[in-house]
């Protein structure tokens, strides 16, 4: 027995998805152009083995024709599902319709006299293992975050979402404020749209703690803003000269949120003027602040592909070993 050219070039997968991993973590920023390899050899290696399959015995070539219409009309759209209802972020659901288009059909490799991936399903439709893989290794985390949260005497509502870190950390996380003014919740401001309102208005969260009566006054507001970019992190930015402003309070616009958002020329992820004034109340006066992580999704979907290429199928292997499966 030997691997087939295609199998070992779909291995190409394993390193670009790993340097996608490292990125999401840095970043939450995957480039389009990531997948653009991948695609169009997932579509060359999908006529190769479609070939290949027309001229091999009816019974090969029907369970060919199944794992792809599995994969192309039921995983895929069922990825589309999760980005749109947002379980997935725009980058996690380009990067798993590649997998859907590169891996309809479980691959073979051998390492002496083992064959892999050793535990197969049912249905034998790779892609579909590499997202059941994806979801229960994405499911480690929050479990994580409880365990973290318990030990630590964080007991609230949002544990199993959430961690608390200094407000000195918040320019460089990621993910969303889990508080506003009357306590936590789930729909605080994302923290990109933070960044770039900062940037925007050209100071940092530091000098807003220091003047906030003042830059709390949508009158501070710079003449000339900057761009916000798009709230990636940074190891930097330029500041620029703010007005001055008398205290004052019940302003129309507090923080100039509202002018913030119906300047930029494109969105701030959803954020409303209401969740950034919420958010920058909470950020001048907590010390410490309940964030969501924001999971890098690709962590997950890489480790699982590794994992199905050479273990297999972590649910059937669960599901054999309770009895309950024979595949």
């Amino acid at each position: 027995m030997h691997t087939s050219i295609p199998d070992l070039l779909r291995l190409l997968a394993l390193p670009v998805f790993g340097w996608a991993a490292w990125r999401d973590v840095k970043t939450r920023r995957v480039p389009n152009k990531t997948w653009y390899p991948l695609a169009a050899l997932a579509v060359v290696l999908l006529v190769w083995d479609g070939v290949t399959a027309m001229g091999a015995p009816p019974l090969q070539r029907k369970l060919f024709l199944f794992h792809v219409a599995v994969s192309l009309g039921f995983v895929a759209p069922l990825v589309i599902a999760f980005w749109w209802f947002r379980a997935f972020g725009g980058a996690d659901a380009k990067a798993f319709l590649v997998i859907a288009l590169l891996f309809p059909s479980y691959p073979t490799y051998h390492l002496g006299e083992w064959a892999l991936p050793m535990q197969g399903t049912v249905l034998g439709v790779f892609s579909l293992t590499i997202l059941t893989n994806t979801v229960l290794l994405g499911a480690l985390y929050p479990a994580a975050l409880l365990v973290r949260n318990l030990l630590t005497g964080r007991i609230s509502s949002v544990m199993f979402v959430g961690r608390v870190i200094d407000w000195d950390a918040v320019p460089t996380a990621h993910g969303r404020l889990l508080e506003t003014p009357d306590g936590v919740a789930r729909n605080g401001v994302d923290l990109d749209a933070l960044r770039m309102y900062l940037r925007w208005r050209g100071t940092t969260l530091a000098e807003l703690r220091a003047r906030a009566t003042d830059l709390r006054d949508p009158e501070s507001l710079p003449e000339t803003p900057n761009s916000p970019t798009d709230g990636m992190v940074t190891d930097g930015g330029a500041v620029v000269a703010q007005r001055s402003a008398t205290e004052s309070t019940g302003y129309e616009d507090p923080w100039g949120a509202a002018q913030f958002l119906d300047s930029i020329d494109h969105g701030a992820y959803g954020t409303t003027p209401t969740q950034l004034r919420e958010g920058l109340d909470v950020l001048v006066t907590k010390d410490e602040v309940w964030v969501s992580p924001g999971i890098p999704f690709i962590v997950p979907m890489f480790l699982g592909m590794v994992i199905a290429v050479g273990y297999g199928d972590l649910l059937s292997g669960a599901l054999s070993v309770l009895g309950l499966a024979t595949i």
